[in-house]
């Protein structure tokens, strides 16, 4: 099975409400055509990625290279693991969580985006929620970071939300515009005091090596 020589495709994480796994092809499909449709406004631009230049199908295609990138490039020193976020078995978005070094430094990063028919409902920070339970109580991590526009609203809150903490700023070039991100950091004592939805993690044992562990 793939799983036998990819084990992280034995890896889910099941919270009350969605599962999240590495997607199969007719499932990665699925996921690039939610992208295409949109994961925000057109008059927005919450994240560096132009989700709204180009067509449909050009930005689906940019979604299968992103996941098959990943997967390609992946080394115990340097990974990136990109989840599906399903919902009684519909495609939601995509959660990613990443690392280099990591056991060593101890420190993951996390990016996420939802097809906009999906936003609004607590869906972001379950997901959230449980990528960070992976990272923290399975992987060890220490901390969690993320970066986030200042402008975005919603991203920003579910960072709040789960207990990140601010950690001082980046400029990044969105089009010709320089724009200020929060840096967000949540530390592995303050998610222990965090209440969050219950998440069960199956499959890990089978990954550790993958991780570095």
């Amino acid at each position: 099975m793939l799983s036998d020589l990819w084990p992280q495709y034995g890896l889910t994480i099941t919270t009350p409400r969605l599962e999240l796994r590495l997607p199969r092809e007719e499932e990665l499909a699925e996921l690039a055509q939610l992208a295409g449709i949109g994961v925000h406004r057109p008059d927005e631009r919450p994240f560096l990625t132009p989700w709204t230049d180009g067509s449909a199908e050009d930005r689906a295609r940019l979604v299968l290279q992103g996941h098959w990138s990943r997967l390609a490039s992946w080394s115990a020193s340097a990974w990136q693991l990109g989840l599906g976020v399903f919902r009684h078995g519909d495609p939601l978005g995509v959660v990613t969580l990443r690392a280099r070094d990591f056991p060593v430094v101890r420190e993951v990063t996390t990016s996420a985006w939802l097809g906009l028919e999906h936003q609004g409902r607590g869906y972001g920070t379950e997901a959230r929620s449980g990528l960070l339970t992976l990272a923290f109580d399975h992987l060890g991590a220490h901390c969690a970071r993320t970066e986030v526009f200042q402008d975005n609203h919603a991203s920003q809150g579910v960072s709040r939300k789960l207990g990140y903490e601010h950690d001082g700023t980046s400029v990044d070039a969105r089009g010709d515009e320089a724009l200020v991100s929060d840096r967000l950091r949540l530390t592995r004592e303050r998610w222990k005091r965090q209440a969050r939805p219950a998440a069960r993690v199956a499959g890990m044992a089978a990954c550790r090596p993958m991780f570095g562990l």
